[in-house]
């Protein structure tokens, strides 16, 4: 896989390289929060997104001591995933809430797949054909016009892999390709509207519409469907 502009393409190999290993990146830290969420780490985020606990609470829990408990908080305070939040009364001293920071919610998953699918479902039943496929590009372009003004003034080469991240970033696994002088965004397993796409094709009009837009040039879905469905999307030069 391979990204060539303008010039002799050994000059821009490296940068399908580039592609795909920050794809990769994204992909091994999926893997990471399934592990993380199955360790004890895991338990002690899990009971923090419920309510707020001291030290002492998350212990008796997890039939750990006070200071395994410490520890474990002090790293995902490094990781950036607990924080400390108010304190509550003690028999000697007050102890030290610890709650969920921000950046930690999108490590637990999400079953959006089945509540997206019967949405779908519904406003396909009320909307024209036509209709229908032009509210899908538009959700598409809402979606990228939160993140345009970031990617102003990139190269073609740059959007490229600004897509890749926000595709993964929306549950999918894309890569970058060329063949026989046409460019392609293809998925890998991983489309971030599988759970809606097998029974309503026109939701890939979603990401068609959304690459356009990040791109900044005109992708058309070529999108392959049934027992081993697979995204695709050419794009224009």
């Amino acid at each position: 896989m391979t990204y060539y502009d303008n010039g002799d393409p050994a000059d821009f190999a490296h940068e399908g390289t580039e592609i795909w290993a920050m794809t990769r990146g994204r992909m091994q830290r999926t893997g990471w929060n399934k592990r993380l969420l199955a360790s004890t780490r895991g338990q002690i985020l899990a009971l923090l997104r419920s309510e707020n606990h001291t030290v002492n609470e998350l212990a008796a829990v997890l039939r750990l001591t006070d200071n395994a408990v410490r520890a474990h908080l002090l790293s995902l305070e490094r990781d950036g995933l607990v924080q400390q939040h108010g304190t509550r009364p003690g028999k000697r001293k007050p102890h030290v809430a610890y709650e969920l920071s921000m950046g930690a919610e999108h490590i637990f998953p999400k079953a959006y797949g089945p509540l997206l699918n019967h949405f779908v479902t519904v406003i396909s039943n009320r909307l024209p054909p036509r209709t229908l496929r032009a509210t899908m590009r538009e959700v598409g372009a809402v979606v990228a016009a939160d993140y345009l003004d970031q990617w102003k003034g990139q190269s073609r080469r740059e959007r490229i892999k600004a897509a890749l991240d926000l595709l993964h970033d929306l549950g999918g696994s894309a890569k970058f390709a060329e063949s026989e002088g046409k460019q392609f965004i293809r998925g890998r397993n991983g489309c971030p509207l599988a759970a809606v796409t097998a029974t309503h094709p026109e939701a890939c009009l979603i990401v068609e519409s959304l690459l356009s837009k990040v791109i900044g040039v005109p992708a058309k879905k070529c999108c392959e469907y049934g027992e081993t469905p697979h995204c695709c999307f050419e794009l224009g030069r």
